[in-house]
């Protein structure tokens, strides 16, 4: 089951726009950022098409992607995140390199330089997932969780690195890489974890064996914990002119009214209360929860510019209406302590 897709990725628009207006050393150093950024998202969704494929109609596990959590002042980005009944929790980190990598027998990465024709040092994947699995303990911590003769489960987590399919991959005799895997190889991989008597068929795994609906409530609310990521391209490479956007004003372009943009016009659909809405996050995005029916209403965000999309970015309680091509954000709603 899916609980979560991935964001919308605006880093490459606005990378593209900075470009547009950048010379010199700067516009290189865009370029490069800009090549790297879409060599990561090509990455993700190679991967998170593979996963979805197999495990979209699942009952038995739920797939998180693109999960951003802030717990305690640290900061974790998960790739993809699978959840199985018995809460064996699979942490993937997705690599995408170009023309592959190798790795020392003392567990260094090193990358292939196709401009220098040569191998460079590159921070190792597994440390970073490693805290990224640090900082979903605490996630948990901080979630309800089933219990079983009044003690609380708790999850067991596992570490993958995802490479592209057609990547090169120089293993070491020695040092232990089963936790590199191929995107192509990942079901087979998850088929061999989860048949294996260290996974399923111990008695703590059949102990910690939850239903499909927990299973979805587990990770509906860890998926409540996400935090989108903002990025101020401009600010690092300082860039201080942006381009020009189209003439907003009424006489020149008149724009259309947006759905929701007024919040005293918010209302539930089912109930048609103003009063106990709050923005929750779910598989499809961010929609208003009515506190009072505890009914769902999609949440319906346009600018009013042709091609332009807005989106919406959570600073704690507070939500904004964001358009990067409009270079604007505006307060749109705040939720309830």
């Amino acid at each position: 089951m899916i609980i979560k897709a991935i964001d919308p990725n605006n880093k490459v628009t606005e990378l593209e726009r900075l470009m547009s207006v950048s010379t010199g050393k700067t516009r290189t150093k865009i370029e490069q950022e800009l090549k790297s950024v879409r060599s990561g998202v090509r990455g993700e969704e190679e991967s998170a098409y593979l996963i979805d494929f197999d495990l979209k109609d699942s009952k038995n596990t739920a797939v998180i992607h693109d999960l951003r959590l802030e717990i305690n002042g640290r900061v974790a980005q998960i790739d993809h995140l699978l959840i199985h009944r018995t809460l064996n929790v699979f942490v993937l980190e997705t690599k995408n390199f170009h023309a592959g990598f190798k790795i020392t027998e003392d567990g260094e990465f090193l990358r292939w330089n196709g401009f220098k024709k040569n191998y460079e040092g590159m921070p190792s994947p597994i440390s970073q997932n490693e805290r990224h699995i640090s900082v979903l303990k605490d996630a948990f911590s901080q979630i309800e969780m089933p219990k079983r003769m009044g003690m609380k489960l708790t999850p067991v987590f596992h570490s993958y690195i995802l490479v592209a399919s057609s990547a090169r991959v120089d293993r070491p005799k020695k040092f232990d890489t089963s936790q590199i895997v191929k995107a192509d190889m990942w079901s087979k991989t998850l088929d061999k974890n989860l048949q294996s008597e260290g996974v399923v068929g111990t008695f703590g795994n059949l102990a910690r064996f939850v239903g499909p609906e927990t299973l979805k409530d587990i990770a509906s609310r860890i998926v409540a914990l996400h935090v989108p990521a903002s990025f101020d391209y401009a600010s690092k490479f300082g860039v201080t002119e942006l381009p020009k956007t189209q003439d907003h004003s009424p006489e020149s372009s008149p724009k259309k009214e947006a759905p929701g943009s007024d919040t005293e016009d918010l209302k539930c659909r089912w109930c048609g209360s103003h009063d106990d809405l709050n923005i929750q996050y779910g598989k499809y995005g961010y929609y208003f929860k009515c506190n009072g029916c505890d009914g769902n209403t999609p949440i319906k965000i346009d600018c009013g510019q042709e091609g332009h999309k807005e989106r919406i970015r959570k600073e704690k309680n507070k939500f904004f209406r964001e358009c990067a091509d409009c270079n604007t954000s505006t307060l749109f709603f705040v939720n309830r302590e």
